[in-house]
């Protein structure tokens, strides 16, 4: 291993970093970029065949489309509940417990949001229920800032599992060194995975303990008119309770179930636990907590929309007339009734159940309708496409259901569509590529009989950082999802270096790859366009520097504490775990 194979290896990453953050390009432009970078190293510095090059890049392809597809169906289904007020019905119906501020943060943004990450994930929570508590009356930098934080326990799953279904299993399942040492412990790829989704859960429960009164503190602290915490640590039992009632089935889940349903199940079972306790009137603060007056606001804190406007937090189309409308002193005119609101997402939790635990559902649904491409250009790389067992295709299937359920026009479905195109479209060609430049630095070793970029730069950053490595392997998770700003990208682009750096320590990859997804989340919270599109739809767009140094508040916590985790599962208590 050269300094030259190392300064090689980087170059696509530093590529990346260099576009994003030094030059704030867009991920649609930085990717193919960073690609172009990959494939000439790939060829000239590792010495790849063009054939593999490309056989490589359409492997890439192939899982960025399975990825593609699952973000499409539920950013869909989101926007449908949208079109029909269904989703304003949902909101409403937790704004009509308390108008206390501390209470609905803890129902709309610690568990809403992380119900909405479960089911849609791509950074729609901030995007949604931003504007509702803006509709509430909360200052938009102040429901920009919460929104942001709340629903990180969550994201490391996102919709229905993709960040380790697709960023990771699909990925590992590429490495022949990964599988190889597998075959030796008797696990296959996708039982690993659910390990590392087990003990990424575990990371968030313990750490999560803070998120929700986190999320309250901040609020408090920056937004209040005393400028304390003291009003939070009144919210603290509530806290506590909702975090409990979020990560008890949170981590079952994980553990019996997999990656794909903790954070969707966890948030259902945690609303429904934490409302019934508030509506039984427990754990309520003594005194109502609000906002100052508002002509005592900084101007920073307001930008085009004014809080407490008729509509703000509906985000419905021109079609949609009939649903929930959250009123200027936090009241609520409901026409769509609760349950008939919630059917979408019950059903789509139900579905997505049924077909991934009745085995011979889940066998004709994995047979059925699948394109694959076996041997892609002769090298022995394989891509699939099962459109009937992807997630994608249950959500797909809920939005065709509710079209009927809930009366929707012509006008209405045409608009739900157009919206989630405009919504994913800008993430088609980043994914395309991002998971490209992934595969041409995996398979550079396979093609050349030598070590991989990731094999080189995994040896020289365990090397460099020696036996305190698991200290940052959340951070590298957290870098990557700054960059790309997602969970799933990071995963795809550091899952495989966070194994090789664990191998070259000789400690747990299990430990570090859920380190690594676990960061994902993190660096979420930074994520520029995830900042930049909470804050286009509450009308503050400019305040990106302000929210993301709130927002490191939350990071450094989250981040110290999974670093400090990771060494004491690594050294100590994990040293057998594969």
């Amino acid at each position: 291993m050269s300094v030259a194979e190392i300064v090689m290896a980087v170059l696509p990453l530093l590529t990346i970093a260099y576009l994003m953050v030094a030059r704030y390009w867009p991920a649609t432009r930085a990717m193919p970029i960073a690609w172009g970078v990959a494939v000439a190293i790939g060829f000239a510095g590792w010495g790849m065949s063009s054939t593999w090059i490309a056989a490589a890049t359409i492997s890439g392809f192939i899982t960025a489309l399975n990825i593609l597809f699952i973000v499409f169906g539920a950013v869909l289904l989101l926007y449908t509940l949208k079109q029909t007020s269904a989703f304003d019905a949902i909101n409403a119906g937790f704004a009509s417990i308390s108008n206390d501020r501390r209470v609905q943060v803890v129902l709309l943004v610690f568990l809403m949001g992380s119900f909405i990450e479960g089911a849609a994930g791509f950074g729609t929570p901030a995007a949604v229920v931003g504007p509702l508590l803006v509709g509430l009356g909360f200052p938009p930098l102040a429901a920009v800032v919460v929104a942001l934080t709340g629903n990180l326990m969550a994201i490391t799953f996102g919709a229905v599992g993709t960040p380790l279904v697709i960023g990771l299993q699909d990925v590992f399942q590429e490495s022949e060194t990964i599988t190889s040492d597998l075959a030796g412990t008797g696990m296959n790829v996708t039982e690993w995975v659910g390990e590392i989704a087990v003990f990424a859960a575990t990371y968030h429960g313990i750490v999560g303990v803070a998120l929700p009164f986190i999320g309250v503190a901040m609020m408090t602290r920056f937004f209040g008119e005393e400028r304390s915490i003291k009003p939070a640590l009144e919210a603290l039992p509530l806290c506590l309770f909702a975090w409990a009632a979020f990560t008890v089935p949170y981590w079952l889940t994980a553990y019996f179930l997999g990656p794909v349903f903790p954070g969707l199940l966890g948030s259902m079972v945690g609303l429904a636990l934490t409302v019934g306790v508030l509506k039984l009137g427990y754990l309520h603060p003594d005194e109502e907590w609000d906002f100052g007056p508002r002509d005592s606001w900084p101007e920073h804190w307001v930008g085009d929309i004014e809080p407490g406007e008729s509509g703000v937090g509906t985000g419905v189309g021109s079609g949609s007339d009939s649903g929930a409308t959250v009123t200027a002193d936090g009241g609520v005119a409901q026409r769509m009734g609760i349950w008939k609101a919630w059917t979408p997402y019950i059903g789509l939790a139900a579905l997505l159940v049924m077909t991934r635990t009745i085995g011979p559902l889940t066998s004709f649904l994995q047979s059925t309708l699948v394109l694959s491409w076996k041997d892609i250009l002769g090298t022995g790389l394989s891509g699939e496409f099962a459109f009937l067992y992807l997630p994608g295709a249950v959500f797909l299937a809920i939005h065709l259901v509710t079209i009927p359920l809930h009366g929707m026009n012509g006008e209405q479905v045409k608009d739900a569509w157009v919206e989630t195109g405009k919504k994913v479209a800008p993430a088609t060609v980043a994914l395309l590529f991002a998971v490209g430049t992934v595969q041409i630095m995996i398979q550079s070793g396979t093609a050349t009989g030598g070590q991989s970029m990731l094999q080189i730069l995994s040896e020289a950053t365990a090397d460099t950082a020696g036996g305190v490595y698991p200290f940052f392997a959340a951070l590298v998770g957290a870098f990557g999802a700054f960059l790309a700003g997602s969970n799933t990208v990071s995963d795809i682009l550091f899952g495989t270096f966070q194994y090789g750096v664990a191998t070259e320590l000789g400690v747990s990859r299990t430990v570090l790859v859920a380190a690594q997804a676990v960061g994902g989340a993190i660096g979420n919270l930074i994520a520029v366009h995830n900042v930049v599109a909470a804050l286009a739809v509450v009308g503050l767009v400019g305040e990106e520097g302000r929210v993301i140094r709130y927002e490191l508040i939350p990071l450094a916590y989250y981040a110290t504490f999974t670093g400090l985790l990771a060494l004491l599962f690594s050294y100590v208590t994990f040293t057998g775990v594969f």
